[in-house]
């Protein structure tokens, strides 16, 4: 009987002993590879000129309800490496893949930033996407000047913003009056010599890439938008939309990004 016991209990303790190892492995980070849990996907949003972070506000909360982890950069709009930093440090901060998501003179910055290996896919939307060694302004080159930047006001630092009449009639002129208010009052002003900044390494040369192409543009030439997405041979969605598809159309360019997203899993 004695010796029974004492096996019972030998079990007994050798199964104790499993358990607390497994906890401790677990713990420690040890966890199996089918327990583990791969770091979900981030949405990194980037901001153009004469604008902020909140220009994402429709897009936000329909990429969040698909589970995704969403971020959005406020550039200082102070120079092309100023902006790529602040990008950079929303990328670093990332455990998972990201998807990069530029509007405007934010492609030019997306194109930049998304060097970093994390980044698997970049989408464009209504954005520059310039080439190794240009800079925006060498698009712009071949390329009738918009009417939304036939004006610009020039402060004496050099930095452009735009009238609220601007605003209104070529920026953002399919969203409610109240909006494009909004928008002129909170607008980012912009140093004019970051368009001349050029590119080192273009990332879309490397990288699956999204183009939004605005038929209604007056801030960029819509043809100008759509030669460049051949260039990168993109995958384009084309929408009757102004400059700012992603307050007057957030469905379809959340449905843009969201593509990119499933691509880059």
């Amino acid at each position: 009987m004695t010796r029974i016991a004492v096996s019972k209990f030998g079990v007994r303790r050798a199964g104790i002993a499993i358990f607390a190892g497994a906890m401790l492995l677990a713990a420690a980070g040890g966890s199996t590879p089918a327990l583990a849990q791969t770091a979900p996907t981030t949405v990194i949003l980037v901001h153009g000129a004469f604008a902020d972070g909140s220009s994402w506000d429709k897009v936000i909360p329909l990429l969040q309800a698909k589970g995704l982890n969403v971020i959005a950069v406020q550039n200082p709009l102070t120079s092309l490496a100023d902006d790529v930093a602040a990008t950079q440090r929303a990328i670093a901060q990332q455990k998972g893949p990201v998807v990069l998501v530029g509007h405007s003179w934010a492609g030019t910055v997306i194109t930049q930033a998304g060097n970093d290996d994390r980044v698997k896919a970049l989408v464009y939307v209504a954005a520059f996407s310039p080439g190794d060694g240009q800079s925006t302004s060498d698009l712009n080159k071949n390329y009738p000047t918009p009417p939304g930047l036939a004006h610009p006001q020039v402060d004496a630092a050099g930095f452009l913003t735009l009238s609220h009449d601007d605003i209104a009639k070529y920026f953002a002129p399919d969203v409610p009056k109240a909006e494009s208010n909004l928008i002129a009052i909170t607008q980012g002003p912009v140093r004019g010599a970051n368009f001349d900044e050029k590119v080192t390494t273009a990332a879309w040369k490397s990288k699956p890439s999204w183009a939004v192409v605005t038929k209604n543009d007056q801030m960029i030439d819509p043809k100008l938008l759509a030669d460049s997405a051949k260039v990168m041979n993109a995958h384009v969605k084309t929408i009757a939309s102004s400059h700012v598809p992603m307050l007057s159309h957030p469905k379809e360019v959340a449905a843009v990004i969201l593509e990119a997203v499933d691509a880059a899993k």
